[in-house]
């Protein structure tokens, strides 16, 4: 089976061939998870000859502010991050949607587990996706894991240590035959899947936890709020009880990852008739329009990538 990573790398600031993107296992984020990611989709176009790479100067400036949580320094503003991920993205001329991971981390090898006076750097490798989920409909499980809460370590930062929380959460799924686990938070509201937002529909309204109950900020989640309000679709931030999971009319996880995934099942309940609903299949054809080229509403959420295989090797 071909390997989905893409042929090129950015690290060190260069591009350079996956294979040689190296860290030492003395690396301090690899010892105590000192890093922040982000993870932006490309979408080929309806076109077949663009990539449409979603929302992308906002992912940069998340993964900036995960940054300043990690006091990490880098030579970086938003607008200069995102023309990395272009270049590298036209060195590796993908042909279908594509995954791109930048990651921020502190390099020094040094043996105390602390953010200032280390050394940061930024790498970015890329790999062919296709649906993390299956967008039609997903088993999830309440987790026995709680969402890790913002004063223990930050929620709104994709910080690499925190996830160990997730991992924990979608073993558990896996193991008890579901797809995605469903975390509370430390008070038993329902926060987040393990790596996705998580939305409800009741009575015509969405529904989803507030910025300020230990989740993510998610960008996906941002872009449901603005299909939701041109679509006419009242929507309500506020705390969730467990038991509204399992009386919901439809519920849906949403993330760059995932993209839109309805949810079929919780804790062996249907949701509503166990089949996607009219609400949340309006927003991920909404959402799958605007990615592929095919409504041009939305397209200033897009940054659009000619690409054509360069002969050589991409200039450092």
């Amino acid at each position: 089976m071909a390997s989905p990573m893409l042929e090129y790398a950015f690290f060190e600031g260069r591009i350079v061939p996956f294979a040689e993107a190296k860290i030492s296992i003395g690396t301090h984020a690899v010892q105590y998870g000192t890093g922040a990611f982000a993870g932006v989709r490309g979408y080929l176009d309806a076109d077949g000859e663009t990539i449409n790479i979603f929302r992308l100067p906002e992912h940069c400036g998340r993964l900036l502010n995960s940054a300043k949580l990690l006091r990490a320094e880098l030579p970086f503003t938003r607008e200069s991050l995102a023309e990395t991920i272009v270049s590298l993205l036209k060195a590796n001329a993908p042909t279908s949607d594509v995954y791109i991971r930048p990651f921020i981390y502190k390099s020094s090898i040094q043996l105390t587990p602390r953010l200032q006076g280390l050394n940061d750097e930024l790498a970015i490798y890329m790999l062919t996706l296709g649906d993390y989920l299956d967008t039609g409909g997903v088993k999830a499980i309440v987790s026995s894991w709680i969402r890790v809460p913002d004063h223990a370590i930050p929620s709104r930062g994709k910080l690499s240590g925190s996830y160990i929380n997730s991992a924990l959460a979608k073993d558990e799924a896996e193991e008890k035959g579901a797809d995605e686990a469903i975390l509370l938070d430390q008070h038993g509201h329902v926060a987040e899947g393990s790596a996705c937002n998580l939305f409800l529909v009741r009575d015509g309204t969405l529904i989803t936890a507030p910025i300020t109950g230990d989740i993510l900020e998610g960008i996906t989640r941002r872009t449901v709020f603005q299909f939701a309000q041109d679509a006419g679709i009242p929507t309500v931030e506020r705390t969730i009880d467990r038991s509204e999971l399992y009386i919901a009319d439809e519920a849906f996880f949403c993330g760059t990852g995932v993209q839109i995934a309805q949810i079929a099942s919780i804790d062996g309940r249907p949701v509503g008739d166990g089949r996607p609903g009219p609400v949340g299949l309006q927003l991920q054809q909404m959402l799958f329009d605007t990615v592929r080229g095919r409504s041009t509403t939305y397209a200033h959420h897009l940054t659009k990538v000619r690409v054509e295989k360069p002969v050589g090797a991409p200039a450092g």
